[in-house]
C-alpha cells in the first residue's frame, strides 16, 4: 500500500506553495505552450457569458464560486458566470465537447481519453495532485487482494480517474479485464451499489469515497501513484476567441490555490457543505488527500502519468492507438496561461 504524506508535510508544502504564489507564479515544468496568452493591449472581450464547472473533486472550483470572485473580476467587461456542476470527469468531458461549459476540470486521464477521442479541449491549469481514487470494499468484505476481484462484480465510472485507477491495478496484479464486471454507474451511484450489494467493490472517488470510509467502508487497495493530476481544461474556441477571459479564469484558480493553502480550516468547510458530508471527512480530504502544494504549470510531470496510463487506454479500446495517444499528449497542454497567471489581479 502506498501511503499519503503525512498532513504536516503537506502543510508545510503549502505554506512555501502559497508565499510563492502570493508574489507571483511558480516555475514551469518543461512544457512548451500549444498556443499564446494574451498580449499586453490585446482588445478585452465584452457581454456574454461565462460557463464554468464547479466540481466536489476541484476543492479550488468550490473556492472560487463561494467567494465570487470571477463574477467581481468579469463584471466591468458586462461578462456574467454560469457556473455548472460535474458529476464527474466523463460528465465535464461531454459538457465541453458539446459547447455547455467553456471551462471543465477532469482528471488528467480523462482528459487524455476526451482529447484522443476528438474532443477539442487545452489543459490550461493544474488545480491540484489528489489521492482522490481508491478501490473500495464493504466493512466485512472476504476479498482481501485486488487479485481476489476476479470474477467479481465492480462498479466504476467509465472515463475518470477511478476506472483507470481499476484498469492499473488490474494489471499490476495480473488479473485479466476480462474476468472483472465493470458495472458503469456514476460515482454516488457506485457507491450505492456497494452499500446494497449489487457490486462487490467499488472504483471509488473523494470526497464520496472519504465519507464511504468514515462509515466503515474499507480501502482495499491505495496507490497514489496511479491517480493523475486534477487538469483544468478550456474548449479551443474559448481560447481563440476569449483569451482575457481564459486568463482571468486560471488568475482566479491561482489566486484560490494560495487562499486555500493559507485557509484550510475554511476550504474544508466550505468542501463539507456543497457535497454535504461531515466537517471531519473533509478535513481528511483536504489535508490528506490533495495536494495543492503543486506547480499549476502543465508540463513534464503530468506528461510523466499521462506516457504510463496511455497503454491502458489502448489494451481496453477506449482509444484506437497508441500513435493517437501520443499525438493526444502533445497537444493537449497549453502552458500559456498559467505561466502568465497573476493571483493578485483577482480581488483587486
Amino acid at each position: 500500500m502506498t501511503i499519503r504524506r503525512t498532513t504536516s508535510a503537506v502543510l508545510a508544502a503549502g505554506a512555501l506553495a502559497a508565499a510563492v504564489l502570493l508574489t507571483g507564479c511558480v516555475a514551469g515544468e518543461g512544457a512548451s505552450s500549444a498556443a499564446t496568452a494574451p498580449t499586453a493591449g490585446a482588445t478585452a472581450s465584452q457581454g456574454g457569458t461565462l460557463n464554468i464547472d464547479f466540481a466536489t473533486y476541484n476543492p479550488l472550483s468550490l473556492i472560487i464560486k463561494e467567494k465570487g470572485w470571477l463574477e467581481a473580476a468579469l463584471a466591468p467587461q458586462g461578462i456574467t458566470v454560469n457556473w455548472v456542476k460535474s458529476a464527474g470527469s466523463n460528465k465535464a468531458n461531454e459538457a465541453l465537447k458539446a459547447g455547455a461549459i467553456d471551462v471543465g476540470s477532469t482528471a488528467g486521464a480523462a482528459a487524455l481519453l476526451a482529447k484522443s477521442n476528438g474532443s477539442e479541449i487545452q489543459t490550461i491549469d493544474i488545480f491540484s495532485q489528489p489521492e482522490w481514487a481508491a478501490i473500495v470494499v464493504p466493512a466485512n468484505s472476504p476479498i482481501t487482494s485486488v487479485k481476489d476481484l476476479a470474477g467479481k462484480q465492480v462498479a466504476a465510472t467509465t472515463g475518470t480517474d477511478p476506472y483507470f485507477f481499476l484498469q492499473q491495478a488490474l494489471e499490476q496484479a495480473g488479473v485479466d479485464p476480462s474476468t472483472v464486471t465493470i458495472q458503469n454507474l456514476q460515482h454516488a451511484d457506485g457507491l450505492a451499489a456497494l452499500q446494497n450489494g449489487s457490486v462487490d467493490a467499488w472504483a471509488g472517488l473523494d470526497p464520496i469515497m472519504a465519507k464511504a470510509e468514515a462509515g466503515g467502508a474499507k480501502l482495499l487497495y491505495r496507490n497514489v501513484d496511479f491517480n493523475s493530476y486534477g487538469f483544468l481544461n478550456a474548449t479551443t474556441k474559448f481560447i481563440t476567441e476569449r483569451p482575457d477571459v481564459a486568463q482571468t479564469v486560471v488568475n482566479a484558480y491561482e489566486h484560490a490555490r494560495a487562499w486555500a493553502l493559507a485557509n484550510q480550516a475554511e476550504t474544508a468547510q466550505i468542501l463539507s457543505t456543497v457535497a454535504a458530508i461531515d466537517l471531519n471527512v473533509a478535513t481528511k480530504v483536504i489535508t490528506e488527500r490533495t495536494n495543492l502544494g503543486v506547480s499549476n504549470i502543465p508540463g513534464d510531470a503530468q506528461v510523466k502519468v499521462l506516457t504510463k496510463i496511455g497503454p491502458s487506454l489502448v489494451a481496453t479500446g477506449a482509444v484506437k492507438s497508441q500513435a493517437i495517444i501520443d499525438a493526444a499528449i502533445k497537444s493537449l497542454f497549453n502552458d500559456s496561461f498559467a505561466t502568465k497567471a497573476d493571483p493578485s489581479a483577482i480581488g483587486k
